[in-house]
């Protein structure tokens, strides 16, 4: 721990220790937001690689990577990425390899992921991969493994996947209840690699980075540069604070959120938007993305059931809806989200918009013009329109959304970044110079903090950016003689 302390102490961070939390890292200078708290290479990583989409094992990148010739299961962008990742990858592509095509099929993410963590333990404690204070597994045992909050159903599966990776490396001592233990870690303490887009590559195991705690409310974010976390300020943070991350979606009621981390990660969140529960706040709130719209159309108003008189009444105006009108609609709109989803996945997007545009009309009735449920219903809508290259009505979606992701995100959001940048680029592809201006520049006031303006990404988008700005300057300038 002193070793950690000592590295830490570089990036004016500590480790130090919360009654109700555990372990946390706090900050021994103020920062602001933009600024880099912490970054960290994972110990083991796996990229998603579904059969449409594969990717780099090295650095996650797309293309035109190439089967490695040996295992036949990953995939290099190139020698550089392969000698790179040679080590560990010799060992392990002698696992793979010997596997007959039935036990291929079995190799989860999650099983190789945890392949990878055994062997990189093996080449450290044998010098073979270089140890450092941040990079050792030493950091990876002092993780929580929530052994004792887990179901039996999950601790007999995380036992079946030990037996599978011992059955992987029979060269190697194993030890079944260590590698059970190291099941449950990534559970709760893996990442998802996201790319600057917030599409999602892989899974990663950062130690260091799982110290971080959660809020709902968080005064940082995690983003990916390739494989990297980096962990970037958001909100003011002053010295002695405590650093958090949010390991959910936040735009969910308090309840939901409350579910999601308890399942998931074993705590139940005390931040300051959970300690308002119960609170008519947070009820309004809860029925306003979770809940139901008034009956006028004119009415903004969300509603509250009364149990008694099975009716759901309208806190503005006072109208009420029966709960069996309700249900019936939640019903049909099931059924129909269940079947658009399978058109979607089968590739018809033409048949799946049509079907989205039906739940869309029914959830309008339904929903408050705020409605998670109907903001989901529109983002898929607007991936579909993306999809068919329909790019008028895409930015209508667009700009339909960001009203919504305004008022369930912080101001400074990657995902809002992310909707303003989507409008800016559609506005820019169909000609609306000005509007794609001052969408990219609101992007721009966010993404800059949330990404840095390091990465490829942010390099291009900035470069349109000042495109952007020089043509609609230049068409303002070319207006003016007619003005006068």
């Amino acid at each position: 721990m002193e070793k950690l302390q000592s590295a830490l102490s570089t990036h004016a961070l500590a480790v130090s220790s919360l009654p109700d939390k555990g372990r946390c890292l706090v900050s021994t200078r103020s920062f602001a937001p933009g600024e880099v708290i912490i970054s960290q290479e994972p110990y083991a990583c796996i990229p998603n690689n579904p059969s449409a989409d594969v990717r780099c094992d090295g650095c996650f990148a797309s293309g035109n990577p190439k089967k490695c010739s040996g295992c036949r299961m990953t995939w290099y962008c190139g020698s550089t990425c392969q000698k790179s990742e040679w080590k560990l990858h010799q060992l392990e592509c002698q696992a793979l390899a010997s596997l007959t095509e039935d036990r291929r099929k079995m190799l989860t993410p999650s099983i190789r992921l945890m392949v990878r963590l055994v062997l990189k333990k093996k080449l450290q404690s044998e010098q073979v991969m270089p140890t450092t204070t941040v990079d050792n597994y030493g950091l990876v045992g002092a993780l929580m493994a929530h052994m004792s909050d887990i179901g039996e159903e999950k601790l007999v599966l995380y036992a079946q996947m030990a037996n599978l990776v011992n059955l992987l490396l029979p060269s190697l001592e194993i030890n079944i209840k260590e590698i059970t233990q190291n099941f449950s870690k990534l559970a709760c303490n893996a990442h998802t690699i996201c790319d600057s887009e917030l599409r999602p590559l892989g899974t990663g195991l950062y130690p260091v980075i799982s110290i971080i705690n959660h809020s709902c409310l968080p005064n940082s974010i995690l983003v990916f540069e390739e494989k990297k976390a980096v962990v970037r300020v958001v909100e003011n943070i002053p010295k002695g604070a405590e650093v958090s991350i949010s390991y959910i979606e936040t735009a969910a009621s308090t309840t939901t959120r409350q579910k999601a981390l308890k399942e998931q990660y074993f705590f139940t969140c005390t931040c300051i938007r959970c300690k308002k529960a119960g609170l008519y706040e947070d009820i309004q709130e809860s029925a306003v993305l979770e809940g139901y719209r008034c009956k006028d159309k004119k009415c903004d108003g969300c509603l509250l059931l009364d149990s008694e008189k099975k009716l759901f009444t309208c806190q503005q105006c006072g109208l009420s809806r029966n709960q069996q009108e309700i249900k019936r609609i939640e019903s049909e709109v099931k059924q129909m989200l269940d079947k658009a989803s399978k058109i979607s996945s089968s590739g018809d997007y033409f048949e799946a918009s049509a079907m989205y545009k039906t739940i869309e009309q029914l959830q309008l009735k339904l929903c408050h013009s705020h409605s998670m449920s109907l903001l989901r219903t529109q983002e898929t809508l607007l991936k579909i329109l993306m999809e068919l290259k329909d790019w008028r009505e895409a930015l209508v979606y667009c700009r339909s959304t960001i009203p919504v992701y305004q008022r369930v995100y912080p101001a400074i959001h990657p995902l809002l970044g992310l909707q303003y940048y989507t409008c800016g680029k559609l506005e820019w592809f169909l000609g609306d110079t000005e509007n794609a201006f001052k969408s990219l520049a609101k992007a721009a006031d966010i993404l800059r903090i949330t990404h840095g303006t390091n990465t490829h990404f942010m390099k291009e988008f900035l470069n349109l950016l000042e495109e952007a700005r020089a043509e609609a300057a230049y068409m303002q300038t070319s207006r003016q003689p007619f003005d006068n």
